[in-house]
């Protein structure tokens, strides 16, 4: 099955451009504040915060998580 996907690119310096990935850097930076140095951050540490932020509601998606939008949409997929 082949799929046909749009692709957009921001102009830099120009956050507004890419609201989604901006507000997910805040999210992340409730974990890991700026000047974090990442050579000390484990795996296991990222594995924690990426499931905190997978299971964590979102408005935007009516209060569902991103995991649960992701494997919904992937059951549609697998059931097509």
């Amino acid at each position: 099955m082949q799929r046909h996907t749009d692709f957009y690119f921001a102009h830099p310096y120009h956050s507004w451009e890419r609201g989604l990935n901006e507000h997910t850097n805040g999210l992340i930076r409730q974990y890991l504040p700026k000047k974090t140095d990442f050579t000390q951050i484990s795996k296991e540490e990222i594995i924690t915060i990426q499931d905190k932020l997978n299971h964590r509601p979102r408005k935007v998606l009516g209060y569902r998580t991103p995991y649960e939008v992701f494997f919904k949409e992937y059951a549609k997929e697998l059931a097509a």
